[in-house]
């Protein structure tokens, strides 16, 4: 990226506050950088203990497995899952809330008496579910940040400073270059208007 200036104090200037924004920015980007780095691990590791979580709890509930051809699919179901936004090192992730589940009334004395289990069974496999995904998203939310984070970091670190400072640079010497020029083409004047005055005596 070629950084436009002009040849005079004003864009020196400009440059000058362009290059400080910059610098100022830089540690904070860094900062946030790693912030989202270290989030995304957290949210990661969390949804993999989740799903895995939820393998053991199936595992654990494979006993039941002849059982369930007994139990009415439509007797739960899941009406509301509420989702929070929480803003996780500036960015705003998903977070779960409450999950409303509708259970349809049952005879106790006439169904098996396992069913309330089956119902709390099922409530906790599928909040593991649901959370494992609500992490997954937050996780690819912040990943996603954090590739933009370090865009921006490697854009101020490996272009944008050192072509402000080169800008800076070029004018600078310019600036000398032409303050040099001046002077000496000033005493070349004094020194040709002495000669005349003396050719004149």
């Amino acid at each position: 990226m070629s950084i436009k200036f002009q040849y005079n104090k004003t864009s020196l200037n400009d440059m000058g506050k362009q290059l400080k924004v910059r610098q100022n920015a830089l540690p904070t980007l860094k900062n946030k950088e790693s912030a989202l780095r270290f989030e995304v691990r957290k949210a990661k590791a969390k949804s993999e203990q989740l799903i895995n979580d939820l393998e053991a709890a199936l595992k654990r509930y494979d006993y039941l497995a002849a059982l369930w051809t007994e139990f009415e699919p439509d007797l739960i179901s899941i009406t509301d899952v509420e989702l929070k936004t929480v803003k996780v090192a500036g960015v705003k992730t998903p977070e779960l809330g409450d999950i409303r589940y509708a259970i349809r009334d049952f005879n106790a004395f006439a169904k098996p008496a396992w069913y309330a289990d089956g119902v709390s069974i099922l409530k906790e496999l599928s909040r593991l579910g649901i959370e494992s995904e609500v992490y997954g998203e937050k996780s690819r939310i912040l990943d996603f940040q954090r590739k933009k984070t370090t865009q921006k970091v490697n854009l101020y670190e490996k272009v944008q400073i050192p072509g402000y400072q080169e800008a800076i640079r070029k004018i600078k010497r310019y600036m000398e270059d032409e303050e040099t020029l001046t002077k000496a083409s000033s005493k070349i004047v004094k020194s040709r208007h002495e000669q005349e005055e003396e050719g004149q005596l």
